[in-house]
């Protein structure tokens, strides 16, 4: 480089100030594209917050790098508020309780020891999932189900499915279990996938096949996909794994991403596209039909992130919910899929499968280390050894619940998710149900009051509702659990409705002052401090 600048100085000026212009160029070059693409997304008012937003970050991140009192205030709060979560999610022992196990005991403990232990754990908490108050998290099928999945668990528990030679059972159970989900979604005898740990690493596999796909047959260097905002946080996660650039779509009117939009964003080093059945924010269902149609026109893949929808989207139509618009493998812009058997398939916990309209997409997810001094290896997805009683709790819980059980499982939960939105709509003005819900979840904000204050009203009631933000909203996502409590649901929030509205200075701690506190930080990093406390927390004994 120095070599470079010497030649140019001697050769005089004017080959300097060439080079000055064409940097100065490009630099201007980027930040008209820069600019058009938020014109393009945001329009002129949504540009000039988020670029007002934009400067209220770089101002609160310069203040945070400088040893100055503001930047120690910020500190002191960062260090309050996870003071106060230290006592909710890591508290001390309670008195005659022993202390945490940070070493291996002397001896071994006998068997009835440790299931008294493993009891007193399993006590710890103050939230009883069994009363169906639990906005998704816990999808439990029955405790008849239940012991179906132990059963398998304690015939496979040594099982590797990464030695199918020794476990071909699991092997077996892995690629029927695939067979049985491609068949739900209409892939076809072509169609393939393969068992992962959840919906997260499907999606991650969908991505990395993209990506690899486009670095072989168009030479894709610089890649990007183009999502929906409300798009899952693991595409976030693949994007920042896998060198992606994420392009996030605003949503239209209907809360479905923006088709016009979406093909604005495309450009030559884009990998994929994709829509989720339903996002998790809002329960919306994207418009597959008219993503197919960009996917088909700009020859780029399309996976379907089914991961929440489930089982449920596979049986709506049998279950007597026939205003699902198409949305699968019989949609023929559709690539790929994710759908999590451990949601409303019921299987245990770890166990998802993402699925490819053909191999020709699936062997670009494949990892191979045809050379190392080990011995030939190789893996289909992410983890090396994975743990086959999962598969075979997976595959029990399929064979168990049959179409039958699925149907009317559907039937229950999405009726049920029904009656709240239509209930909301009808008797709490106070309240908006965001969008039209089709499946299981329904999100809905307030239209004057603070509905983080509600959510911790309806905390103290029993019920565990998810948080969201932009726009700031409350859902809940219903289980099987869930069936039987539309009434209680209803009754329960239009008294919380009410308690804020007659009492809203008594509502001020709690979910609202930590999301009220999060929704108003331009620097994110201050709330990624947070998080990381928190993250930080969770693994502390």
């Amino acid at each position: 480089m120095e070599s470079v600048t010497t030649a140019l100085t001697q050769a005089g000026p004017r080959p300097l100030r060439a080079v000055k212009n064409v940097l100065f160029l490009l630099f201007v070059l980027r930040i008209t594209k820069t600019a058009y693409r938020s014109l393009v997304f945001r329009g002129l008012a949504g540009s000039v917050r988020h670029a007002l937003w934009t400067a209220s970050r770089i101002f609160l991140q310069s203040v945070r790098s400088l040893p100055t009192p503001a930047n120690a205030l910020i500190q002191k709060k960062i260090d309050k508020t996870l003071a106060s979560m230290a006592h909710s999610i890591a508290p001390p022992p309670a008195p005659g309780d022993p202390a945490p196990y940070t070493s291996l005991p002397s001896r071994g403990m006998p068997r009835e020891a440790v299931q008294r232990e493993l009891a007193r754990y399993g006590k710890l908490g103050h939230i009883d999932y069994k009363k169906g108050q639990v906005s998704g998290a816990v999808y439990h099928g029955g405790d008849d189900l239940s012991a179906v999945v132990v059963d398998a668990y304690a015939q496979f528990s040594s099982s590797n499915p990464l030695h199918p030679d020794l476990f071909p059972g699991v092997r077996k159970m892995e690629a029927e279990v695939v067979r049985m989900v491609l068949d739900l979604y209409h892939a076809g005898p072509d169609g393939c996938g393969n068992l992962t740990s959840g919906g997260t690493e499907s999606i991650l596999m969908a991505c990395k096949a993209y990506r690899e796909l486009a670095r072989v047959e168009r030479g894709v260097a610089e890649p990007n996909m183009v999502v929906p905002e409300t798009i899952h946080a693991a595409f976030d996660k693949a994007a920042h794994y896998f060198g992606i650039r994420l392009v996030k779509v605003p949503l239209g009117k209907d809360l479905r991403v923006d088709l016009k939009l979406v093909e604005r964003a495309m450009d030559g080093n884009t990998i994929m596209i994709a829509g989720s059945t339903p996002n998790f924010p809002h329960g919306i269902i994207d418009d597959i039909e008219g993503l197919s149609r960009l996917a088909l026109k700009h020859k780029v893949p399309l996976h379907i992130d089914c991961c929440l929808g489930s089982f449920l989207m596979a049986f709506m139509g049998e279950a007597g919910f026939g205003d699902v618009p198409a949305f699968d493998f019989r949609v023929p812009g559709v690539t790929s899929m994710s759908v999590d058997t451990h949601k409303y398939g019921f299987a245990p916990k770890g166990s998802s499968v993402v699925m490819y309209r053909s191999g020709a997409f699936r062997k670009h997810q494949y990892f191979l280390a045809p050379d190392w001094v080990g011995g030939i290896y190789a893996s289909p997805s992410i983890a090396g050894s994975r743990p086959g009683a999962l598969i075979a709790g997976c595959w029990a819980t399929m064979l168990a619940m049959g179409r039958d059980g699925y149907v009317a499982a559907t039937r229950d939960i999405v009726g049920t998710a029904r009656e709240i939105a239509s209930r909301i709509r009808s008797e709490i003005p106070e309240i908006e149900v965001l969008g039209d819900p089709k499946v299981s979840v329904v999100a809905f904000r307030t239209r004057s009051l603070n509905v983080f204050s509600v959510n911790d009203v309806m905390g103290s009631k029993g019920w565990n509702l998810n948080a969201l933000q932009y726009p700031e909203a409350l859902h809940i996502a219903c289980t099987y659990l869930t069936v039987g409590k539309a009434d209680q649901f209803v009754r329960d929030l239009k008294a919380a409705v009410a308690e804020v509205q007659a009492n809203p200075d008594n509502y001020t701690k709690g979910s609202a002052a930590i999301y009220g506190m999060a929704a108003s930080i331009p620097d994110r990093s201050i709330v990624n401090d947070i998080v990381v406390g928190y993250l930080d927390l969770c693994l502390k004994p």
